[in-house]
């Protein structure tokens, strides 16, 4: 239901897809021999041997080695200059780390991995179970045999760390793909995996998209992770791509995670998937999890952001030069700035949202379109110079609370504010990891995957505010973010210990997630999910309008309802927030049969005659507003 051109854009780097105005490819200069013969000085001479003994390379290396004779030999014919596309220095290390030995649970997973040939297998493993372990041993296999391996992982902050533990572990051609790298160091890293440079893939949602020419593994690391969805046109799932690739390269594809999606684990109990479990972790032992009400807290006037419980519990970690993790899903310094005397709060010019309030910067930014503004000397909805007072409270605001109750205490803030620079993802774990910092404090983005074994108490603030969302995941993602981020915590020989901080201690996700129990969160909101037909009991598509004349964008999506036609359910329309000045309506059409479905959406784009510029089509959408 995409155009081909909107695939290839999302396929392609940008350095080959097809767009007017593209960034041209960047050239290097390398020399090889030339045909003349010339009288060479001995330094000369020397210079000229080292290009016959490589046969051809690149100038700048050359004039690196012989700073004095590499033009001379330019410029009196002893070599000629020629240009090659500018190629990425692969990452490389000497494989310095040997396989663990497998406990008795992993080598059971393997030995089933290996002896049976189904192509697609989903590895629900407790936080700490020895996973990657798998992945790693899997991959090893794979490239014994001179196939390609592709390690995805939902996020950049989870990159380094798995980039570290391949590179140790095969010191193999390794290629890097994510969002964080430019144009230039993308299309290189492509050509690595094109030319077959690259053994290792290791990369975000786009990575699957790469020229393999002979995979023998694909892994996709925290299969349940929102990430893996794109949200613009063509609205593709990272799991749909990896389970294609697979079957047309013949190699299995593994989907990991301590919380699979439900969708995901509902198709392994039917057997779509072959699934295996690891339920235990390698250490043995759960990090303990303290709920704390944090209703009863603050009547008993205690601070509405760190409870006495966790202040104690930090000052014991700390005291014992042990590193805590701190996590609010929540970035700036405040959610909202309220009007002291309209009470209304100060919305973003082009959206129907609130900004956030940054006062590191002074600034108000709008998290959704971008937009940021200073602090309005007066009221713009009832001209009061009376100011503005807070509500809610950010990562910011968390860090200066830290500091306020812990004095001097080293802090590492991680959300999209800190991350902005190149690079920065991994350099604040990298520092975190060397113990520079005693708290790494961020939002949803430190939950998953990290492995420290100084890590001894993990907090979770605000840890079931998504809870407060309509949108039929709700549970889920507030049980995934809880489950992760207690997991990790303990992950080493120090016992660890947990803190969640929420306002329902009673809701069955807080609590299923307090006793690392998916099964009993996977049924309760199986039963959710059956009474109101969501996923995975039926398939979605998401029609989406958008507009900047409102009546006109309301009419259409009216017509789109009435032309669409088939064996399907039709909600809407529905009027969404506006967002960057653009009017949204929505349709969902909901179905037992997605291919009937996608054939009724089609037959509609074939017939009608309406003007469908603004239309976004989401098969299968992660979230509903």
């Amino acid at each position: 239901l995409s155009t081909a051109i909107a695939c290839f854009q999302t396929m392609l780097p940008a350095k080959v897809k097809p767009v007017s105005g593209r960034k041209s490819i960047v050239m290097e200069k390398w020399v090889r021999l030339s045909s003349l013969e010339v009288r060479l000085t001995p330094k000369q001479l020397a210079a000229w041997t080292y290009v016959r003994d490589h046969e051809t390379v690149r100038y700048s290396d050359l004039r690196r080695a012989f700073p004095n004779q590499a033009a001379k030999l330019v410029q009196n014919g002893a070599l000629e200059v020629f240009e090659l596309e500018r190629a990425e220095e692969i990452v490389s290390a000497a494989a310095a780390e040997d396989p663990l030995l497998l406990n008795a649970a992993q080598q059971k997973v393997m030995d089933e991995i290996l002896s049976s040939d189904d192509p697609v297998w989903l590895l629900r493993g407790v936080t700490g179970s020895g996973k990657t372990e798998i992945y790693l041993q899997l991959a090893a296999r794979a490239l014994a045999e001179g196939k390609q391996v592709l390690i995805l992982v939902p996020e950049i902050a989870l990159t380094p760390q798995m980039i570290r533990r391949v590179s140790v572990r095969f010191g193999e051609h390794l290629a890097i793909y994510h969002s964080g790298l430019n144009d230039q160091e993308k299309y290189e890293q492509y050509r690595l995996v094109r030319t077959g440079r690259a053994s290792v893939v290791v990369g975000t949602r786009s990575a699957v998209f790469l020229p393999f020419a002979s995979l023998g593994l694909i892994v996709m690391d925290e299969e349940h992770d929102s990430s893996y969805k794109q949200d613009s046109q063509p609205s593709y799932h990272c799991r749909d791509i990896a389970i294609q690739r697979g079957k047309y390269h013949s190699c299995k594809v593994i989907l990991g995670s301590a919380t699979p999606a439900l969708e995901s684990y509902a198709r392994g109990l039917k057997n779509v998937y072959h699934l295996v479990e690891l339920k235990e972790r390698v250490n043995g032992t759960f990090a303990p999890v303290t709920v704390v009400s944090m209703r009863d807290a603050m009547r008993r006037g205690g601070s509405g952001i760190l409870s006495d419980v966790l202040k104690e519990k930090m000052a014991q970690r700390l005291a014992k030069h042990e590193q805590c993790i701190l996590l609010l899903n929540r970035r700036g310094y405040s959610s909202r700035l309220y009007c002291r005397s309209c009470e209304e709060p100060l919305m973003c010019p082009h959206c129907d949202l609130s900004m956030s309030w940054h006062r590191d910067i002074r600034r108000l930014k709008c998290h959704t379109c971008g937009t940021e503004r200073l602090l309005p000397a007066v009221c713009p909805s009832c001209g009061s110079t009376a100011g503005f007072t807070t509500f809610g409270y950010g990562t910011q605001k968390l860090e200066e609370e830290v500091l306020s109750v812990f004095g001097d205490v080293r802090i590492l803030r991680m959300d999209a504010d800190t991350t902005g620079r190149k690079n920065s993802h991994a350099a604040i774990l990298e520092a975190f990891g060397r113990h520079e910092a005693d708290i790494l404090l961020g939002t949803q983005m430190i939950a998953k995957g990290l492995d420290y074994p100084d890590v001894t108490l993990v907090g979770v603030i605000s840890g079931d505010e998504g809870l407060r969302r309509t949108d039929f995941r709700s549970c889920e993602t507030t049980f995934d973010l809880l489950m992760q981020a207690g997991g990790r915590s303990g992950r080493g020989e120090k016992n660890g210990e947990v803190v969640f901080q929420v306002f329902d201690p009673g809701h069955y996700a807080v609590q299923s997630a307090a006793k690392h129990d998916y099964l009993s969160f996977f049924q309760n909101e199986m039963q959710f999910r059956r009474a109101g037909q969501y996923p995975p009991y039926t398939y979605m598509i998401a029609l989406t309008l958008t507009g900047r004349d409102a009546a006109a964008t309301e009419k259409t999506a009216v017509r789109m309802k009435q032309e669409i036609r088939g064996d399907l359910k039709i909600i809407g329309v529905s009027s969404l927030v506006k967002i960057n000045d653009l009017t949204r309506c929505r349709i969902l059409l909901k179905g037992k049969n997605l291919d009937e479905m996608r054939r009724a959406v089609s037959d509609f784009l074939q017939t009608t005659e309406l003007n469908l510029k603004g239309l976004k089509i989401d098969i299968n959408p992660i979230y509903l507003e």
